[in-house]
């Protein structure tokens, strides 16, 4: 196995020199080269061929998102983004992610961050995790906002037998879905194939820090046709709205003693290293008499899901697990570690699992 040959991109020459530092430790990874802006990193990048290349947000001459969006154009390769833990930060990090960043690393405090080394095992794990990443291949372009099909029925030519489900005024539906590495992405394009009127509320746990999720709940909102909201303790679930877990909280479904439906927020400890985790809301769904539910378990490190999945899979409302295909997965560790499980029904290429689970709920 060679090594990971990087090319790190920041303003900062501290910045530049502690990346550097941080990824050299690993006998593993190379940093070839560093760059001072964006355009000296496309330069680089033409003239290295680095396997993998981090990219600072925030930069003079041609900033982080401009350098980005030409390399996915002109020089397709995995860039990881280093963004500021602000409001801004995170909703120029959740567009990077938009224009093909395969993640991203937060700085813990701000642009030039002296403390940048706690996270330094999660900077060297996101670049091996980068080195072997599908680039997705769904351009922005190809995004068709549902609000702009009124009620068309969507259709699709999946051979897969429906499981109709069973009518119930007020929630008939779940969808679960849990997703890291590659789901903003993965998400938009599930979401955005859901028409307004499917008879379902939807849950979602993707691995982020605190402030990320409100950035990428505020987003998908603007592009689906669904209500898409950061969710909150005590919310109540309803038809046609999505809940995504908000960072470093655990998102749990309850039931209050009426019958509704709701969410639990709490910060008990992490699960196999996640806050939020996909284990945690599959595991309380588990412990409930569920309506009929889908769970999903798309793109992402690890193997978080798993165990939940194999909590669901002997609930009778649990009508169907579904696995994206290795084919369209930036990373296939989580839905690759439920197929290994055996507790997978279907498994399903990204573009198909919005259109197939319309078809099943309506």
């Amino acid at each position: 196995m060679r090594k990971i040959r990087v090319l790190v991109v920041d303003d900062s020459a501290f910045m530049r020199k502690v990346i550097s530092d941080i990824l050299s430790q690993d006998p593993w990874i190379e940093v070839i080269d560093k760059a001072r802006n964006g355009l000296e990193g496309i330069e680089k990048v033409k003239k290295l061929s680095p396997d993998v290349v981090t990219m600072d947000v925030e930069m003079p001459t041609m900033n982080g998102l401009e350098a980005l969006e030409h390399l996915m154009k002109h020089h397709p390769l995995p860039v990881i983004m280093l963004s500021s833990l602000t409001h801004e930060g995170a909703t120029e990090t959740i567009k990077a992610l938009e224009l093909g960043a395969v993640d991203f690393i937060p700085k813990p405090s701000g642009s030039i961050s002296l403390d940048i080394h706690k996270v330094e095992d999660q900077i060297i794990a996101k670049v091996k995790a980068a080195a072997g990443a599908k680039l997705n291949k769904h351009p922005i372009s190809s995004f068709t906002p549902t609000r702009e099909k009124g009620n068309e029925k969507v259709r699709s030519d999946l051979t897969l037998i429906k499981k109709r489900v069973t009518p119930n005024p007020d929630l008939p539906n779940l969808i679960l879905i849990g997703t890291s590495t590659g789901g903003p992405k993965a998400l938009q394009i599930v979401l955005t194939s859901l028409p307004a009127h499917i008879p379902a509320a939807v849950l979602i746990v993707q691995h982020m820090p605190p402030g990320f999720t409100k950035s990428l709940s505020q987003r998908l909102d603007t592009l689906s046709a669904l209500h898409v909201t950061e969710a909150e303790d005590g919310m109540d679930l309803k038809v046609g709205s999505v809940y995504i877990a908000p960072g470093d909280y655990h998102m749990e479904l309850k039931r209050r003693n009426t019958g509704q439906f709701y969410i639990g927020l709490n910060q008990t400890e992490p699960k196999a290293g996640h806050r939020p985790s996909v284990d945690a809301l599959f595991e309380s769904a588990a412990l409930l008499d569920l309506p009929s539910t889908y769970v999903v378990v798309m793109t992402g490190m690890g193997s978080d899901g798993t165990r939940g999945l194999k909590a669901l899979k002997s609930v009778s409302g649990c009508k169907q697990i579904i696995a994206e295909d290795e084919s369209t997965c930036v990373v296939f560790g989580m839905p690759k570690s439920a197929i290994a499980s055996g507790n997978v029904d279907t498994v399903l290429p990204l573009s198909k699992i919005g259109p197939y689970l319309a078809e099943v709920l309506i």
